[in-house]
């Protein structure tokens, strides 16, 4: 019977040390973390410049009439005219938001802390075409002396519709995903409007007076680039680049019948 009883408490030491008892460290090993993205060697990088022409004869702007609202037509006091094509010299098409659409990988970027403003001034939005990142803030100002609200009307991110009654009013917003583009309205003044790219990253632009416009500090790679118009839609193609290369490619948007 004594030996017996040995048996059965040696065969329970075995067992409490067999499943890490006794002075045996328990397991601390865990699946492997996920890598890091990669941050851009801004020292290795190149650039993508070019500019966006119109080909064809734009639209006239409409003038806008402002007769509803007297403060609008004070605060206005000139340039009244739609901003839907906007064309300088040679067809120099402005207001195209131009930007990466593809071939980023597994970059990462940091989010800016410094807010995007978007300011209704002379019963206009300013700038009418702009990009933000997804996180960064974006400031809504009201700098002129009557009631604007600010209507934004995206199919991904949450819409929303901020009333301004008083001048120097102020609020903020941040979008939560990317998404080309966001509409804004206002529907107080019919006649404002605004549209706004958001991004993952910092590789966008709006195409200047001149049509001009630059993507600095690309890593060298193959990309989708694409060019975005309010009336005419978007545009892509493909640019590859090396290590402190710069590329010039071209948009042209033509008018159709």
């Amino acid at each position: 019977m004594r030996i017996l009883t040995g048996l059965v408490l040696v065969g329970l030491l075995v067992g409490v040390i067999g499943c890490g008892g006794g002075s045996q460290a328990p397991s601390t090993s865990s699946a492997p973390a996920a890598p890091a993205g990669m941050k851009v060697d801004e020292s290795k990088a190149g650039n993508v410049r070019g500019k966006v022409v119109l080909d064809g004869q734009a639209p006239k702007a409409d003038a806008i009439k402002m007769n509803a609202d007297p403060v609008c037509l004070k605060e206005a006091k000139s340039d009244n005219q739609t901003e839907f094509f906007v064309v300088g010299d040679g067809g120099a098409l402005q207001n195209v938001f131009v930007y990466v659409k593809d071939g980023l990988g597994n970059y990462v970027f940091d989010t800016p802390t410094q807010p995007v403003v978007i300011d209704q001034k002379g019963c206009r939005y300013h700038p009418h075409v702009f990009g933000i990142r997804v996180g960064q803030p974006l400031e809504i100002l009201n700098s002129d002396p009557t009631l604007h609200n600010i209507h934004a009307v995206p199919k991904t991110n949450a819409e929303f519709n901020t009333g301004q009654p008083i001048q120097g009013m102020k609020t903020t917003h941040t979008f939560t995903t990317p998404e080309v583009m966001v509409p804004f309205k206002c529907d107080v003044h019919g006649w404002m409007n605004a549209n706004l790219g958001v991004m993952t990253h910092p590789y966008f632009a709006v195409s200047d007076k001149g049509g001009a416009f630059e993507l600095k500090t690309l890593p060298a790679g193959t990309y989708t680039i694409e060019a975005w118009h309010e009336k005419l839609g978007p545009q892509t193609q493909s640019v590859t680049i090396g290590p402190n290369e710069t590329k010039e490619i071209s948009f042209t948007f033509k008018m159709t019948t």
